[in-house]
């Protein structure tokens, strides 16, 4: 049942393209504004100086350690964590350390997430049906499921907020301080906080396939109460425990792989060119791929719902179908009007 749902999933993710390259444009427009005014403040820095060839052929550390003393706002993120790998594992230090990005990229956060919740209806509601639906039905789905995924959105976020604020300072600050307090060994403290880190993960992963789930009822359902819908999947974690784990542990080994993947290939700092081109090309192969890992969370997840509970190809909302307007044509126009003279 496990392997099965899984493959099924990614089976849907690549039998709708579209919407890959949807969510792979929504993401590229969401940081676009943030890489332009970044670039903006790295010319105005760099103007016609000599930095400025030594930077387009590597690395010049002494101007980056000038630029970032006098950067504010994005350009405090321009840091050597962002030349390859090290961009990743910035990424999740800074998620299990809680630490608070700046306020443009929280800003531009808070859109892309919007946007995905707009958009999450219509893909969970391909993904059930298992056939194109159009784009028309694509967003029907999605405006239809906006508002309540937006509530759900609400209780997400509280959720999330307390696991940072409470769960991750309990964990950390109080519990990790008074285990390793009378520690001898690094070694020890240093497996005490792998504990740490793998109690939050598991409570972060445990939320997030909550919420996953409740969105999947809701759409194959077409459940109106967001309150419900979380019970619900709760009532199906209970039920699958073992089912809803295998699942979510392949998609976490496929997450891994792409990781991986990218901490072989993943380029360094080049110089200008085609190397560059390169390093650029490579980067936005890993997004997609990264972004394909998610939707194959979401599709796994649904074709998981479906086969524990017969449910293949069904939802209770009825697919939303462009109306045709009428069209006349002149001899039918001419027709009518002999047969109504007045």
């Amino acid at each position: 049942m496990v392997s099965r749902a899984w493959r099924d999933g990614l089976g849907r993710v690549v039998a709708a393209p579209a919407i890959v390259a949807g969510v792979f444009l929504v993401t590229l427009l969401a940081a676009l504004p943030l890489a332009l005014t970044l670039r903006d403040a790295l010319r105005d820095h760099l103007g016609a100086s000599l930095a400025a060839n030594d930077a387009a052929n590597g690395v010049n550390y002494d101007w980056w350690q000038e630029f970032s003393s006098q950067a504010t706002g994005i350009g405090t993120t321009f840091t050597p964590s962002v030349i390859g790998f090290a961009t990743t594992l910035d990424s999740v230090s800074g998620l299990l350390e809680a630490r608070t990005p700046v306020t443009p990229i929280a800003a531009a956060l808070a859109i892309y997430v919007a946007a995905w919740i707009f958009m999450s209806g219509g893909i969970i509601d391909r993904y059930a049906r298992g056939h194109r639906v159009g784009a028309h039905g694509f967003f029907a789905a999605s405006g239809t499921f906006f508002f309540r995924f937006l509530r759900l959105g609400v209780v997400a976020a509280a959720v999330y907020w307390f696991l940072f604020a409470y769960v991750h300072q309990w964990l950390f600050t109080k519990w990790y301080v008074n285990m390793t307090r009378d520690v001898p060994f690094e070694r020890a403290a240093f497996y005490w906080r792998l504990l740490m880190y793998a109690i939050f993960t598991a409570l972060l992963a445990l939320t997030t396939t909550v919420l996953d789930y409740a969105k999947v009822r809701a759409v194959m359902e077409d459940r109106r109460s967001m309150a419900g819908a979380l019970i619900a999947a709760t009532r199906f974690i209970v039920r699958h425990p073992w089912r809803v784990a295998g699942v979510y542990l392949l998609n976490a080994a496929l997450f891994l792989a792409v990781v991986a993947v990218w901490a072989v290939v993943a380029p360094g700092a080049g110089g200008a060119g085609a190397s560059m081109w390169a390093g650029v090309l490579a980067s936005q192969c890993y997004i997609l791929a990264r972004l394909v890992v998610k939707l194959q969370f979401l599709a796994s997840e649904t074709a998981l719902f479906q086969r524990s509970l017969a449910h293949w190809g069904y939802t209770a909302a009825p697919i939303a179908l462009a109306t045709v307007p009428p069209v006349v044509d002149g001899n039918s126009k001419c027709k009518m009007q002999n047969a109504n003279p007045t």
